[in-house]
């Protein structure tokens, strides 16, 4: 069993890492795309409206597909999906056509909705038979996915690669990662029972999940760290070009910088956790975030705006991943409870994009940013619903103290 959850573990990890340098890989090539494309923001932020209709198509069959099929199904359509956009999109920058990239994005995003409930359901059954905190440093994995396809990325940007031939080879490491890392995953995880699947066609099952108001904080905190997160991933290189004067290498570097502080935070999740509370951990990544938010907005030294980049990037690694571990603890039915918590935080993806480019338009996208640091910062005073007890971590070694305790008692 021990050996089965390792490899299991293994294998999400390589799917989280395959998701991160697919996103960063575009993320990182959208200065060049816009200009090949010959785009304003506000008409990039329609296109990028594609990855957020495609994210959320996904994410919201998502839940039904997991509790129908089971998630190792879901990940493995999710996952095609994405590689068959990111090569409609290297399609569509070779031939300057912005409704070919727009319907690579959306079937790019399609498939990281897909897939983006499945894996995380899946992640914490692992936390739940491993007995130990898993998701911040699965969400980890992604976030080192962005920083070595940012890196990738910022390489092929200064050697003048074209983004076609940069995204086909994205499109080639992609399959190989999947082929790799699919055996690992076990059938069945999340699929409903019968009765339990026939209640939920019946319409039985959604009210109650819906009408948690503590797994609708719990949403909150998500929708507004999905906005911190994906306001990064979507106009970061652009800030730092058009808001703080940078070179389009140097925008690349400061989103890579993102990327590392967010891994780094990641994975340093589980130290913090199993010495404070998931309230503190959330509210003191929220308060990072908003400073890190806050410098970048007001500071006119282009400098210290990509070194504040890192406080953004450290407050947003965290709630996240938190929040879903916390939904899916909150109650009966996990792929519903993660399932809706993940539609409410891709919201963010859905109206992040197009309205931030629909700001920065007409205000500057600096200006455009006091949206994602006012919902930040709500984040903070929503922590405490986080709280469920503590994580597997820290359970677990409760559980060893207590099991010592009643042997010392006994003895």
């Amino acid at each position: 069993m021990e050996q089965a959850v390792r490899r299991r573990r293994h294998a999400l990890f390589l799917l989280f890492l395959l998701a991160g340098i697919a996103m960063s890989s575009w993320v990182t090539r959208t200065p060049a795309i816009r200009d090949q494309l010959n785009l304003s923001t506000g008409q990039m932020g329609l296109v990028l409206f594609g990855l957020s209709l495609g994210s959320m198509a996904g994410i919201s069959s998502s839940g039904r597909l997991v509790s129908r099929f089971g998630t190792r199904p879901v990940i493995v359509w999710g996952t095609w999906l994405l590689i068959a956009g990111m090569a409609t999109i290297s399609w569509g920058s070779a031939l300057s056509s912005a409704p070919t990239v727009t319907a690579g994005l959306c079937a790019f995003g399609a498939g990281l909705g897909v897939g983006d409930v499945a894996v995380n359901v899946d992640g914490t059954d692992v936390e739940r038979l491993g007995g130990r905190t898993t998701l911040p440093a699965l969400h980890g994995c992604f976030s080192l996915g962005t920083v070595l396809g940012a890196g990738a990325g910022m390489a092929a940007t200064a050697a003048g690669i074209p983004v076609r031939w940069h995204l086909a080879a994205v499109v080639l490491l992609a399959v190989g990662l999947l082929h790799y890392a699919l055996p690992g995953i076990p059938e069945g995880t999340g699929r409903a029972a019968p009765e339990e699947a026939r209640a939920a066609g019946a319409g039985r099952r959604r009210p109650a999940v819906w009408k948690d108001g503590r797994l609708l904080l719990i949403g909150g905190i998500v929708l507004a760290m999905a906005l911190a997160e994906g306001a990064a991933n979507d106009w970061l290189p652009l800030l730092m070009v058009d808001g703080h004067g940078m070179t389009a290498t140097a925008g690349s570097l400061v989103y890579a910088g993102f990327a590392a502080a967010m891994t780094l935070g990641r994975f340093a999740g589980t130290f913090f956790l199993d010495r404070f509370s998931r309230t503190v951990v959330v509210r003191a990544s929220a308060l990072s975030g908003a400073l890190g938010l806050l410098i970048v907005i007001v500071s006119d030294n282009a400098v210290l705006a990509g070194a504040a980049v890192l406080l953004w990037g450290l407050g947003a690694a965290l709630g996240f991943p938190l929040a879903l571990s916390a939904a899916g603890e909150s109650g009966p039915d996990q792929t519903a409870r993660v399932g809706l918590v993940a539609v409410i935080g891709y919201v963010a993806f859905l109206v992040g994009p197009p309205g931030l480019g629909f700001l920065g338009g007409h205000f500057g996208l600096r200006t455009a940013m006091l949206v994602v640091l006012t919902c930040v910062l709500c984040a903070a005073l929503l922590a405490p619903a986080v709280e469920t007890g503590g994580s597997p971590g820290r359970r677990a070694v409760d559980a060893d103290v207590n099991a010592t305790a009643r042997d010392a008692g006994s003895a």
